[in-house]
Parts: C-alpha cells; structure tokens; sequence
C-alpha cells in the first residue's frame, strides 16, 4: 500500500479505537514516541505497526481486541519486549508497559500483577515480608511473558517453573470479553495459558505464589578451559547426587573483562553456606584452581545470575561423552549446560502443558553447530524461532492446546507470537 492509503487506513482505525472506548495514548508513524514504544528487546524484530497503542487498563485492551477484529487488522501484544519476535505490521501494537499495579499478599504468600510488572518489582516488594517469586535470571524481564512461557529460574529445581505457582488469572479473549481462569472456571484456559503463551489471549491480571526464601548462597566461580571435559564429566554424574534445594549450571566462556576462556560454575542453593560448600566439593575438586568469581550468601532479590542468548537450543535426557567432546572443541562460542530435573519433572496434578519436563539438562549455545545431536525438543521461553512452536510441546500436550486453542480462538485472531495453531 502506498504511504497515503497506509495513512488513512491507519486514520480510520484509530477513529474506531477512541470510538471503542481506548483511553490510552496512540502513537503513529512519523512520531518520535512511535519509534521508541515499537522497539523489541530483539534487535532483529523491526515491526513497522499502522499504530502502537498504550493500554492503561482492562477497558483498553478490550477496546484494542475489538477494534483489532472489527477493522480486520492484526494485533501483536507487546510489555517489555523481550518475548517479542514476530514483527506487527500493518496492525495494532497493543503496549501493555504502563499497566504497572502490583499487591503481595503475605498471608497467603501470593503475588497478583499487571502484565507491565518485571521482576525486579516484585522480587523487591516480596523481600520485605521474606518471600520470593520463581523469577528468571533478570530483573528486568516482564513478569507475564516469562510465566506465560513456563518460566524456568533458579528456584525451579525446588519449587517448579514459573508457570506452576500460577493460581488465577483474568484473560481479555479473543472476543473482547473478560473471563477469569483458574482450576474451578475455565480449567481448560486455565491449563492451556500456563505453559501456552498468549495464544488464547491476553492477560490482564496474573495471581501466583510465593516461597520462603530470603537468602540464598549464590555465584558465579571461574577454572581453567583445560578441565573443561573432565567438569562436565563429573558434573554428569554429580548431578544424580544433589538436592532440588541446588540449581547449577556449567559454562564455556570467558573470565569476566579479559579475554582469558574459562568454565564457569554457576550456583544457587537456597540453604545455608556450608551446606552448599559440603554438596559442590566433589565438583570443586575435579575443576582445579579457582580463576575468578565467588559464593556468598546474599539476600534472594540480589542474586543476580545471568543468561546466555539462545542461538541453539536443545534438551539432554543425558550428558553424553559424544556431546561432551564437541562442545569443548568448540571455539568463540558460549556454552551453557543447566541442570533441570527436581521439582520441574514433578509437577503437582493438573499442572499447565510446560514442554519436555522429563529432560535432565538443557544445552544452550549462542550461535548456531554443525554436526550437534538434536533431539529436536525447545523451549517456548527461549524460542528464537517462532514458526517453531510446535517442538515446544509434548506432543499430547499440543493436541489439547490446539482444542483449547479452537475453543477460545478458533480464527486464530491472536497469531503474532510462538503461534499454536487451531
């Protein structure tokens, strides 16, 4: 279309927004706020919408939802952008950013946000009363996405992802109604949004539990890349051996600030110090001399992890000698090796359809391997492609998403993200 029909169409759907009832800010292109509000995390994402438009509440995203429908124009649902990897063009850009309430019930140990709460928020308001959240690795994450994913954080291994301390939450459809989803009403929605992502609509409110935990004895510690084979050997058998109480990961990288390579222990152990020295001292003897780094105990909120970006993705029921072998040959690349297992293989009964629960590590490395055993299993938060979805799933669990997708979407009106077909 050329730019004066672009323009008028755009016109006319953000006559029929302000007519629906938005009572948000609308950003158009030419707009400096237009270019800031459309940006993904993703550098690769360029969306190029007909408008973004900043919901301030329930009422707006309903109002988004049918304007959306009644035009014929696409609708992509964007908080902080870090889960967004397929373009909005030529549609509405729905920016749930600015809906920001949060309220921690300490009594009951639960958390209940809008879905333009991150992390950090609720880590700090849920430290005041000794209680944290199944966060991720950053603070600055949005709560919703990541849940709605399955979310996998340093507490998994004890207490589950992310998705399974969910209790309620309220879901604008893709009819524009509102409907509340928990185990007593609408079980199937329920089910299907904790793990599915927002394929069956979007979430205005998010209730979820809390745990016990305040401090946690947490780092990172840096060896030589010559024991690189031998940790990840030990670190195989090692694993069958520890608590849920401790979360790991090995990493092939390099000593922070130089350009020295090194294996990089991670560690979280929600107990106390000498516990957690006593379980890691067989890993700690077979990886030498220490490098860099340290363990110390520090409050829950503090405990700042780390990711590494997920070029390739793969599970490992596991830690075979072949994969060992290639990984450590592997040059200018970082390789992460996480231990799973736990709680997340053991979820409560009818937990939501998080994918490949049964796997003992995953495997994640930040470009792309030749030659790599795949199992050809991923992970919805870590998806880079999207048209990939379906390897997310168990596949029983993708059958049921697809009825529950058709019961609640059955044009596929919510389609701009790891999409599960109806």
């Amino acid at each position: 279309m050329s730019t004066q029909v672009v323009a008028a169409v755009a016109s006319e759907v953000v006559a029929g927004l302000l007519g629906a009832g938005f009572n948000g800010a609308v950003r158009l292109p030419g707009e400096v706020e237009y270019d800031e509000q459309r940006r993904s995390v993703i550098p690769s994402v360029d969306s190029r919408p007909l408008m973004v438009a900043e919901a301030y509440g329930r009422t707006d995203v309903q109002a988004a939802v049918r304007t959306a429908r009644e035009y014929g124009v696409p609708l992509a649902v964007q908080a902080t952008g870090h889960g967004t990897r397929v373009p909005a063009d030529g549609g509405i850009l729905l920016k749930t950013t600015a809906m920001t309430s949060l309220l921690i019930d300490p009594e009951r140990r639960i958390a209940k946000v809008a879905p333009g709460v991150r992390w950090g928020a609720v880590l700090d308001a849920a430290r005041q009363f000794g209680l944290a959240p199944l966060s991720g690795s950053h603070r600055d994450v949005g709560v919703t996405g990541y849940t709605l994913g399955g979310g996998v954080g340093w507490l998994a291994r004890k207490y589950g992802f992310a998705a399974d301390s969910v209790i309620r939450a309220e879901v604008v459809t893709a009819d524009g109604r509102v409907v509340t989803a928990s185990a007593e009403q609408h079980p199937d929605l329920f089910w299907a949004i904790r793990g599915g992502t927002g394929n069956f609509g979007v979430v205005t409110s998010l209730e979820f539990r809390l745990y016990p935990v305040r401090q946690v004895h947490a780092g990172t510690v840096y060896y030589g890349i010559d024991r690189a084979a031998a940790i990840l050997r030990r670190y195989r058998d090692w694993t069958t051996t520890i608590p849920n109480e401790l979360s790991t990961a090995v990493v092939l990288t390099r000593v922070p600030g130089t350009e020295q390579p090194a294996v990089a222990i991670k560690v979280m152990y929600a107990g106390p110090a000498d516990v957690a020295e006593h379980l890691l001292k067989p890993l700690f003897a077979t990886a030498g001399q220490l490098l860099a780094g340290e363990l110390r105990t520090i409050e829950y909120a503090d405990a700042a992890m780390g990711g590494t970006p997920a070029r390739h993705l793969d599970f490992l029921d596991t830690l075979t000698d072949e994969v060992i072998d290639i990984v450590t040959e592997l040059e200018d690349a970082t390789v992460e090796i996480r231990h799973w297992a736990g709680a997340m293989a053991h979820p409560g009964p009818g937990a939501g359809p998080v994918g490949h629960r049964e796997a003992s590590y995953s495997l994640i490395i930040d470009r792309e391997v030749a030659g790599l055993p795949s199992s050809g299993r991923t992970f919805v938060n870590f998806l880079g492609d999207p048209g990939r979805a379906d390897t997310a799933y168990a596949a029983k669990d993708l059958h049921r998403l697809r009825e529950v997708k058709r019961a609640y979407d059955p044009t596929n009106f919510f389609h701009l993200n790891a999409n599960i077909r109806p």
